[in-house]
């Protein structure tokens, strides 16, 4: 996706003559001998492929020499921007999201943005609360990472929204990894291993990631001629820990026969690891694990987790890039951006054990 960062903002910025005060753009611009717009594009790194190499180099020159630096406040005037983004997390003590906001950051800051983080712990309330408090701050766009409640939580805001890791059923502008791939590439890795009773631990499915990923589950048992069987399936109340551990536990209190699991996300698969060794059995000796996201730490769990790695920093930028584009009039695209996923296999996974596993308590 090209961005699109040439703000009249991003033009006009400081026009007084330079011996009023420090340095402009315009100053840069008259130096160099072009347009303020080539020189806004040779300063901002997320446009700067649009400019040649010469150009850029000249440009980047001269305001060093002269001390140029972005007025972040008379561009915010001169547009009636507040060039701030309202990023709504649902749990930011999850691993999943801090490389996404550093993505975000890397795609706004360039360009005189800021993103302001509300967290809001999964709370319905909450996220009501904290939406209407960046509303009376004037973010100019929106970046929701809240599985539900979208057309209830931005109704009646102003601006843009784009929806990072989720999507919802309006067609909102979104972007997401390939779940249906990386359920896919798991599944094949565990049949080529030898596993033909592969339990699933499914995120609830109010979530369109523990949707999507479910259905996958099932497409892709069914591609690979293994029969449907819902008594090794759980759909686990939260993608969590404690929940992943909960659902493994039904399955072994139910006797439930499978030679592997999995997990919806890397937290549930972590809580799988804590059901294991509670009941004195380890991964991959007597059950195959893996799990989804490639979180941080994943490669240090004992055994080092197989999972499914998901681009996060890259859609944080994507999506930041995404709203930017908006906010600058670009049309919106059509369908979800879909970033790819790649499994990571490591230790957690290896050929069945010669005896069944049996719910053993």
């Amino acid at each position: 996706m090209e961005p699109l960062y040439d703000f009249p903002a991003m033009r006009t910025a400081g026009e007084r003559p330079p011996s009023d005060g420090p340095a402009t753009l315009r100053d840069v611009a008259r130096r160099v001998g072009i347009h303020p717009a080539t020189v806004s594009r040779a300063l901002n790194e997320g446009t700067r492929h649009l400019v040649s190499d010469a150009t850029a180099l000249r440009v980047n020159e001269v305001a060093r020499e002269m001390g140029y630096k972005p007025n972040a406040i008379a561009r915010s005037l001169k547009t009636s921007r507040s060039l701030t983004i309202g990023v709504i997390l649902p749990d930011l003590t999850n691993p999943l999201f801090p490389p996404m906001v550093r993505g975000i950051e890397e795609a706004l800051s360039p360009v005189g943005f800021t993103a302001l983080l509300a967290n809001t712990d999964n709370d319905a309330a909450r996220a009501r609360a904290v939406v209407q408090t960046l509303r009376l701050r004037q973010v100019d766009g929106w970046i929701s990472a809240v599985p539900t409640l979208t057309e209830q939580l931005f109704e009646d805001t102003d601006g843009p929204l784009v929806l990072l890791n989720r999507q919802d059923e309006a067609g909102t502008p979104a972007v997401v990894g390939d779940d249906s791939a990386g359920i896919a590439q798991s599944i094949a890795h565990l049949v080529e291993l030898g596993h033909r009773r592969i339990a699933y631990l499914a995120g609830p499915q109010t979530i369109s990631t523990g949707i999507n990923r479910y259905s996958a589950y099932l497409a892709t048992l069914a591609a690979h001629g293994l029969e449907r069987d819902d008594t090794i399936v759980r759909f686990a109340a939260s993608f969590s820990e404690r929940a992943g551990a909960v659902a493994l536990r039904e399955l072994f209190d139910a006797r439930a026969q499978f030679t592997a699991v999995l997990a919806g996300n890397d937290l549930l698969a972590l809580g799988c690891y804590e059901l294991l060794a509670e009941r004195g059995l380890r991964a991959p000796d007597d059950l195959s694990v893996v799990g989804f996201n490639d979180m941080h730490f994943a490669d240090r769990f004992d055994p080092p987790l197989t999972t499914v790695r998901i681009p996060h920093h890259e859609m944080g930028r994507c999506a930041a890039e995404l709203l930017l584009g908006r906010i600058a009039g670009a049309e919106q695209t059509a369908g979800p951006v879909v970033l790819p996923a790649a499994l990571i296999v490591r230790a957690s996974t290896r050929a069945p054990a010669r005896r069944r596993l049996l719910g053993r308590r």
